[in-house]
C-alpha cells in the first residue's frame, strides 16, 4: 500500500505539449482515495479538455508528498455472503457490508471508498477493491461463502426464426406474425424480461411503445441517463435501463468513450439484437444490408416490456468495436438490481472462456440462483467453442442453458467453376462482381507474403497476403483462426477482387453469412474441398459469382450449429448440459446504428437490423418462449417454468427425422439436451418437475461443482443425496457401476384428473426400470413420485468411460408427453 502524507497528483501528457497537465488534490491519505479520486476527476477533467482516457499515465512524485510504499495491489473482488438473514432496510445492509472490510482495512473512510456494489436485494454480498490477503482474511469468516476475483473472462456468446417455430409447432403456413399464439399478446404485456448486455438502440422501430398500455405498476426500476440516453429514451416498452461499469473501469482505468457510450446506449449492437429477439415489436418491411431476409420483424413477445442492464464495455485494443467484456461484479450488480426492479425474466446471453468456475465463484450462477429463488427464469447462452466435447458453460441446474441450431433460411449464392462445376455458397454480401463473367481464383496458401506460418497460411489473417499474388483474383480461404469478415477486409486490403470463404471440416455444412466489405460467398467444408481440388487440378482456375437470394422452407431443419457448445458439464457431470436448443444461426434482428454490419474500424455502413449467430441470438428465444409460460402461468416456479419448456422439447426436424449436426451425424443430449424448443406445447406441458432453493442448496452440499455450501444459513446434512437426486427435468448418471436408484416428483399442471403412463427408450448397455409404470392423479396441483433403476447390463459391449443416451417419457395418451433424455456413463 502506498501511504501520502499531504496529497497526491494526476499527470496526462498530451500529444504535442513538452510539459505534462497536473491536477493535485489534498486532503488524501490512502492509495485507494488516489485511485477512486482519479476515476472521478478523470470524468470530469478529461471530459472538458477531451482527453482520451485509456491514454492516462499516472506520475506520483515523491516532491508533491511523502511516500512509502509496498507491493500490495488492490483488484476488483466479489465477497458472497449467501442470502440476507431476514428483512433488513438497504441502508442497515450497506452498514454490514462497511463492517466487514473496515476488518481488512485500516481506516472507515478507506473501507468506504473501496466499496463498489453492496448487492441488498436478492443476495448478501458486495464487490470491493482488495488485495489478495485481504480477500483472503474475508474468506476465512464464518459468515463469508467465498470471496473471488471479478475478472473480465466473461463476452457476449455472439425474423423469420419465429415463424419457423410456428412450423416447428406443426402450424400449417404460420404467418410472419405472432397471429399462431393469439391468446398471449396481451397477457404478456405484463411481463418485464431483464436483458443483461452492451445496452440497447432505443429509437429502433423494434422497441416502439404504440399501443402498449401504462408500465405494470409493480415495476420499481429506473431510466438512468448518461451519454446520448436520457429519461425520454425510456418508454412504455423500454421501462428501464441502467448501465454498470465501476469493475470494468477499476480494471482497465477508466472508460474510452470514442468506442462506448457511458449510459445505457448500445454502442456494440449485440444488446440491442437479443433485446429485439426476445420482445421485439412486429415490424413489416425489415431486411438485412442489400435487402436480404426481407419480411416482418418480431421478438417472442413482442407485447412484453423490456428493461436494460448494460455490463458489457469495449475491450480496449487496436480494434475495440469487434469484442466486449463484462465483468462479473457489473453483472451481479445488475442481476440484483434486475430482481430487485422487479424482472420475471432476464435474459444473459454472456458466458466465460476458460476453465468453468465451481458455482461458490461464479457471479452468473450466484446471481441466478437468488434470482431463481424469487421465481425469475434466468435464460443464458452455452457458449460458441462447439463442436469440440465439454465445451459448455453457464452449467448451474438453476438456469436455462441454451443451444444454437439453424432455421430453414438460407441466402443462396451459386459458384459456377471454371470446369462446369457448380456449388452452391450462402452470403448477404451486398456487393457483386462486375460484368457477371469468370475471374481468377486463387488459394491463400499459395499467395501469402514471406514468413507467414504454414499452419495459418490459408487464413487470410491481417497482412498475410501478397497484393502481387491476389489483385484482381477471387481468393479462397478457410474459417480458422481470426474473424471472419477480418478475412475479407484482408482480400480487399490487398487487391483481391472477392473472397470465397471455405469451411474447415469441424464446421461442417454450418455456412454463418457476413455483410463482407467486399463481393464473396462461404461454402460448407465438402464444398471447400471441391474448390481447392479443381485449384489444384486447373493451371488457371477461375470462377463466377452470381447474385445471392433469400431461400426459405430449407430442408433439413433444424439442424445443430457446429459452434454451438457441447456437453458434457465438466462442472457437474450429473446435471446435462445444455438444456434446450433454439434459433441462432443467421438471425435477423434490430442493431446500433453506432456500429457497423461487420464492426470492423474501416466499415462506416450503418443499418438498423443485423443478421448475427451464436448461443447468444438462440438464448432470447428461450428467454421469449419463458416469457410466454409466465404470462399463461404466473403463478409457477422457475424451475416449473424451466420443466416446460424442456419436457415439450423435440428431438425431430421438420420432417420427422432426428435432429442433426452440421457436420451430417445424428445429434444427441450433448448437442441439444432436451431437444429443440417448442413454446406453443409449453404452455401445456400436462406434468412438471419443480425444486426450490432449499433443493438445489442441498444439491450444491453433495456436487463437486459448488465447492462449498452456498448459503451459511443452510447447514449441510453429513451425508446429502447425490447430485443426480435433484428433481430435474433431465436424468445425467456419472460412473454407473452396479445399479443406480434416481428418484424424481411430478406435479399435475393439467386440468384435474390424468393417468400417465411411461415409455422408456434405453441407453445402449445400460438397463433402465421406472416404477411404478403408471401415475394417476385426482386434481390439479398433486404431486406422484417415482423410481428410476439404471444398471449395467452384463455382457454388454458398451464402451467403459462413453456417455450413451435415452430417454423415459410420460403419456396420458392425448395432448401431453412429458419427455426426459437419460445420459449415462459407465465406469
Amino acid at each position: 500500500m502506498t501511504s501520502w502524507s499531504c496529497g497526491w497528483a494526476l499527470s496526462h501528457r498530451l500529444p504535442g505539449l513538452s510539459a505534462p497537465l497536473i491536477f493535485v488534490y489534498k486532503n488524501s491519505s490512502r492509495a485507494d482515495n488516489f485511485r477512486i479520486g482519479i476515476q472521478r476527476k478523470k470524468m470530469r477533467g478529461a471530459s472538458a479538455l477531451a482527453l482520451p482516457s485509456l491514454l492516462l499515465v499516472l506520475t506520483l512524485s515523491s516532491s508533491l508528498c511523502n511516500v512509502s510504499a509496498s507491493t500490495k495491489q488492490d483488484q476488483v473482488y466479489i465477497v458472497y455472503l449467501g442470502e440476507h438473514a431476514g428483512a433488513k432496510a438497504e441502508e442497515a445492509i450497506l452498514d454490514d457490508h462497511h463492517t466487514l472490510l473496515l476488518s481488512v482495512k485500516s481506516s472507515e473512510e478507506e473501507a468506504r471508498a473501496s466499496l463498489l456494489y453492496s448487492y441488498k436485494h436478492t443476495l448478501n454480498g458486495f464487490a470491493a477493491l482488495l488485495s489478495q490477503e485481504e480477500a483472503t482474511k474475508l474468506s476465512e469468516k464464518s459468515e463469508v461463502v467465498s470471496a473471488f476475483r471479478s475478472e473480465g473472462r466473461w463476452a457476449p456468446h455472439t425474423t423469420r426464426s419465429w415463424q419457423f417455430l410456428g412450423f416447428e409447432e406443426g402450424v400449417t403456413n404460420p404467418p410472419d406474425g405472432r397471429e399462431w399464439l393469439p391468446s398471449l399478446d396481451k397477457s404478456s404485456e405484463d411481463i418485464i424480461v431483464g436483458i443483461l448486455d452492451s445496452g440497447i438502440w432505443p429509437e429502433s422501430r423494434s422497441f416502439s411503445d404504440q399501443g402498449l398500455g401504462p408500465v405494470p405498476a409493480r415495476w420499481k426500476g429506473t431510466c438512468q441517463g448518461g451519454d446520448s440516453f436520457s429519461s425520454s429514451s425510456c418508454n412504455r416498452k423500454i421501462i428501464g435501463a441502467r448501465y454498470y461499469v465501476k469493475a470494468y473501469e477499476a480494471h482497465y482505468k477508466g472508460l474510452n468513450t470514442t468506442n462506448a457510450f457511458r449510459s445505457p446506449r448500445d454502442h456494440d449492437g449485440h444488446g440491442t439484437h437479443t433485446a429485439s429477439t426476445v420482445a421485439g415489436r412486429t415490424v413489416p418491411g425489415v431486411s438485412a444490408l442489400g435487402g436480404f431476409a426481407n419480411g416482418t420483424a418480431s421478438g417472442g413477445a413482442p407485447l412484453a416490456r423490456l428493461a436494460v442492464y448494460k455490463v458489457c464495455w469495449p475491450i480496449p485494443g487496436p480494434n475495440p468495436n469487434i469484442e466486449n467484456t463484462c465483468f462479473e461484479a457489473d453483472m451481479l450488480a445488475a442481476m440484483d438490481d434486475a430482481v430487485g426492479d422487479g424482472v420475471d425474466v432476464m435474459s444473459v446471453s454472456i458466458g466465460s472462456s476458460g476453465a468453468p468456475l465451481r458455482f461458490a465463484d461464479d457471479g452468473i450462477a450466484l446471481g441466478a440462483l437468488h434470482a431463481a429463488k424469487r421465481g425469475v427464469v434466468v435464460s443464458c447462452s452455452g457458449g460458441n467453442s462447439g463442436p469440440k466435447p465439454a465445451t459448455v458453460s453457464n452449467l448451474a441446474p438453476w438456469m436455462l442453458t441454451v443451444a444454437a441450431s439453424s432455421i430453414d433460411r438460407a441466402f443462396h449464392s451459386p459458384i459456377k467453376l471454371g470446369n462446369g462445376v457448380m456449388v452452391m455458397g450462402q452470403t448477404v454480401t451486398p456487393y457483386q462482381l462486375p460484368g457477371n463473367k469468370p475471374y481468377p481464383l486463387v488459394y491463400a496458401a499459395d499467395a501469402v507474403v514471406p514468413g507467414t506460418a504454414a499452419n495459418v497460411s490459408n487464413q487470410c489473417l491481417p497482412n498475410s497476403l501478397s497484393s502481387d499474388k491476389v489483385r484482381g483474383k477471387i481468393v479462397v480461404c478457410l474459417r480458422g483462426a481470426g474473424l471472419r469478415v477480418e478475412k475479407g477486409l484482408e482480400v480487399k486490403r490487398a487487391g483481391g477482387a472477392a473472397i470465397l470463404l471455405g469451411n474447415p471440416a469441424a464446421s461442417g455444412s454450418e455456412v454463418p453469412v457476413d455483410a463482407h466489405v467486399l463481393p464473396g460467398t462461404a461454402v460448407a467444408a465438402a464444398d471447400a474441398n471441391t474448390i481447392l481440388s479443381y485449384i489444384k487440378s486447373s493451371s488457371s482456375p477461375t470462377a463466377v459469382l452470381d447474385p445471392s437470394r433469400t431461400v426459405v422452407d430449407v430442408r433439413p431443419s433444424p439442424v445443430m450449429a457446429q459452434f454451438s457448445s457441447r456437453g458434457p458439464n465438466v462442472l457437474e457431470p450429473s446435471i446435462l448440459k445444455p438444456d434446450i436448443t433454439a434459433p441462432g444461426l443467421n438471425i435477423l434482428a434490430a442493431w446500433s446504428q453506432a456500429s457497423s454490419p461487420t464492426k470492423l474500424d474501416g466499415d462506416h455502413r450503418v443499418v438498423q437490423y443485423n443478421i448475427m449467430s451464436g448461443t447468444s441470438m438462440s438464448c432470447p428465444h428461450v428467454s421469449a418462449a419463458a416469457v410466454l409460460v409466465k404470462a399463461a402461468h404466473p403463478d409457477w416456479s422457475s424451475a416449473a417454468i424451466r420443466s416446460a419448456i424442456m419436457t415439450t422439447a423435440t428431438t425431430n426436424n421438420a420432417e420427422g427425422g432426428p435432429l442433426m449436426n452440421g457436420d451430417g451425424s445424428v445429434a444427441g443430449p450433448m448437442d441439444y439436451g432436451s431437444g429443440h424448443i417448442r413454446p406453443k406445447h409449453a404452455l401445456d406441458p400436462g406434468l412438471v418437475y419443480d425444486a426450490s432453493y432449499q433443493d438445489y442448496l442441498l444439491f450444491a452440499c453433495a456436487s463437486a461443482g459448488s465447492g462449498s455450501q452456498l448459503d451459511p444459513s443452510f447447514p449441510c446434512p453429513a451425508r446429502p443425496p447425490p447430485p443426480y437426486q435433484l428433481n430435474h427435468p433431465s436424468v445425467a448418471v456419472h460412473g454407473l457401476n452396479g445399479s443406480v436408484t434416481v428418484h424424481r416428483t411430478v406435479t399435475n399442471v393439467g386440468s384435474g384428473e390424468a393417468r400417465y403412463t411411461v415409455a422408456v427408450v434405453e441407453p445402449a448397455g445400460v438397463s433402465v426400470k421406472v416404477s411404478p409404470k403408471r401415475l394417476s392423479f385426482a386434481r390439479t396441483g398433486e404431486k406422484k413420485a417415482f423410481r428410476i433403476t439404471m444398471e449395467a447390463k452384463a455382457g454388454s459391449s458398451v464402451v467403459r468411460g462413453q456417455f450413451v443416451a435415452g430417454s423415459y417419457a410420460w403419456s396420458d395418451g392425448g395432448a401431453h408427453v412429458v419427455r426426459s433424455p437419460i445420459v449415462v456413463l459407465v465406469a
